[in-house]
């Protein structure tokens, strides 16, 4: 499919693998109090060799994690950084061993108007690299109180506006802007970055490819896996690589779908009468609460996520249905813009598999493909994801009205 590659390394880095847990600590996570909290262990992995870099973390609730990514690209004289991670020592130090070998951060960018879990780590971050230039999409919003950018923490003097204030190293990369689409509380916008030397596209959360197998990230602790690839709360956790591969499946359907259609959940008491049994009170087991039962069918909705053997480049259901659903037109529009970029290889997302080999034609493959099939579906595994969007319809929180809207079926939750 394609001639030419540059060379992709999974090697991980050994300052990510030495570092001791007070390396590990980042105190602000009360302010999102997502998995694993203040205990925050990175993954550090050389994607293009000498170009790319991808610093991975684990976030999630009631241990439904996935890996959310910092990018890290090699410009002229120094280093890009594309979205971010919790900047915990360990962090900080195979950043600083890359300025070693490649020269200082010079600009970090946040590249989506509306991802907390990407914008929160960015105040720290600039902190950490005072003489760096930090790069917002337009339309940044907070709530419950709309406040301003420099009670947020992002630095006034140094923060821009992407494409406002211009573009980043325009001689090396190229920048497409998606939105901002108003969501009603606030807007959705996403800035794309292409590298013309290495070839590849760095985005935030428009475009995810599902790793059909669990991510290196779980190496270290698989506790997540495990969890959830338990039938009953009084089952031990088990590791196997069964285990793992049927939780991280598992994982996939939460992430995606929030509440799967082969999934249900038992009464509190159920719950209740298999918690606390011995082996099962200790806090990695959430002391037994396991409020989950499987059906026999219940893989049967991941032949969407995972179409083949290999991770697959597609919109996540959870955007489609809750933050695209009136805007495919627009995101169409982008994905075709970007399909011109002459010389694309990669795509990056700050979700799950990277690099993922994709070039122009595929690029606009998908938009054709996105654009013939139904979208935003309301049955099956979408049905819980569409019973918010009719409720927030309902209420008032998100608009409606324009011609995507018309091909779907608000349902009642």
């Amino acid at each position: 499919m394609f001639t030419q590659r540059s060379t992709v390394s999974n090697q991980v880095s050994t300052q990510a693998l030495i570092q001791g847990p007070s390396s590990r600590h980042w105190p602000w996570w009360p302010l999102l109090p997502l998995y694993p909290y203040g205990n925050r262990r990175t993954l550090v992995r050389e994607l293009l060799s000498g170009q790319l870099w991808s610093f991975e973390q684990l976030q999630g609730v009631f241990y439904v994690a996935v890996p959310i990514r910092m990018t890290v690209l090699r410009i002229s004289g120094g280093l890009l950084l594309y979205g971010a991670v919790a900047p915990t020592g360990e962090v900080l130090a195979a950043l600083r061993d890359l300025e070693a070998d490649h020269g200082p951060v010079r600009s970090i960018v946040l590249a989506t108007s509306s991802g907390l879990e990407h914008k929160l780590p960015m105040p720290a971050l600039a902190r950490a690299f005072p003489k760096a230039d930090l790069w917002v999409t337009p339309g940044q919003w907070s709530f419950p109180l709309a406040l301003p950018q420099a009670w947020l923490g992002f630095p006034s003097k140094r923060t821009r506006i992407l494409g406002e204030d211009g573009w980043p190293h325009q001689e090396q990369l190229q920048w497409q802007l998606l939105g901002p689409l108003d969501l009603g509380i606030g807007c959705f916008a996403e800035a794309a970055c292409f590298d013309r030397h290495s070839g590849a596209l760095l985005l935030t959360d428009a475009l995810v490819a599902p790793d059909p197998t669990p991510p290196p990230l779980f190496d270290a602790d698989p506790t997540p896996l495990l969890f959830h690839a338990r039938e009953a709360g009084f089952e031990p956790l088990v590791d196997s690589a069964e285990a793992r591969h049927r939780g991280w499946r598992r994982l996939l359907l939460f992430a995606s779908f929030l509440r799967p259609s082969g999934l249900t959940v038992p009464s509190w008491r159920d719950v209740l009468a298999e918690a606390f049994r011995p082996g099962l009170r200790q806090r990695r087991a959430y002391f037994g609460l396991y409020p989950f039962r499987w059906q026999p069918d219940w893989e049967a909705d991941l032949a969407s996520l995972l179409p083949e053997d290999r991770p697959v480049l597609q919109v996540a259901p959870v955007l489609e249905r809750l933050v695209f659903p009136r805007q495919r037109r627009p995101l169409l529009a982008w994905l075709r813009q970007l399909a011109q970029l002459e010389d694309l290889r990669w795509v990056v997302p700050a979700h799950y598999a990277a690099p993922v080999p994709c070039s122009s034609a595929e690029l606009a493959a998908l938009a054709a493909q996105l654009e013939a099939r139904p979208w935003a579906p309301n049955g099956g595994p979408w049905s819980f994801l569409a019973s918010i969007d009719g409720t927030l319809l309902r209420w008032g929180v998100v608009p409606e009205g324009t011609p995507d809207r018309d091909a779907i079926e608000v349902s009642s939750p």
